[in-house]
């Protein structure tokens, strides 16, 4: 399989560049290939420029590539910290450049984009791992978890993707060691379970 990992997060050494690691090494030892974007590494610009909504309209090489991969891509995975109940607005830009009409989703031959689109993206499979600094029950109870709409509802579902597993790690501020030793070793495993070894799948 061939997996996209989009990590969002600017402070080299933090955790959500261990879970992307952690992410990576597993998919890479279960023999997937796997395509990973640092986007504040990779100084990705999430503005979203007018004479690119069309869905005909003329991309810039990096953007295409971007869509290109997202298109091409088995699964995807996404790493990012949850900021006001919202992913950074570098990893928002991301989607408004790539998750693009023609891309991942088209409207219906007759339907004027008032209608619901018909998701276009091949991948099946879609892990969002993300961190956090409130309690989780906090979080439910007060903010009502809106990543899990985004991602799983307003993303992924309306793009095509049949299944979108996300899991919050946290408190990290005030985490030990052990911990985060073993959230690194439970991102392993949701990966391990999303995408199996090549050599299971072929059996």
């Amino acid at each position: 399989m061939q997996v996209l990992l989009i990590l969002a997060h600017p402070q080299e050494g933090s955790f959500n560049h261990a879970l992307a690691r952690a992410a990576a090494d597993r998919l890479t030892a279960n023999g997937h290939d796997v395509v990973v974007h640092d986007l504040y590494r990779e100084g990705f610009d999430p503005v979203l420029p007018g004479d690119e909504i069309d869905r005909g309209a003329a991309l810039p090489p990096l953007i295409a590539r971007h869509c290109a991969e997202i298109a091409a891509a088995d699964g995807i995975v996404i790493v990012h910290p949850n900021w006001w109940g919202m992913p950074p607005a570098i990893l928002t830009g991301w989607v408004d450049r790539i998750v693009r009409p023609g891309v991942a989703y088209e409207f219906l031959e007759g339907d004027s984009g008032e209608g619901v689109p018909r998701g276009l993206l091949k991948a099946r499979v879609a892990l969002v791992l993300n961190t956090s600094n409130t309690v989780a029950a906090r979080e439910q109870a007060v903010f009502g978890d809106p990543l899990e709409r985004i991602w799983k509802d307003c993303v992924f579902g309306l793009c095509g993707v049949g299944r979108c597993e996300r899991r919050m790690f946290g408190v990290v501020a005030t985490s030990s060691e052990a911990q985060r030793a073993g959230w690194l070793a439970e991102a392993a495993a949701l990966v391990e379970r999303s995408f199996p070894s090549t050599s299971e799948l072929s059996r």
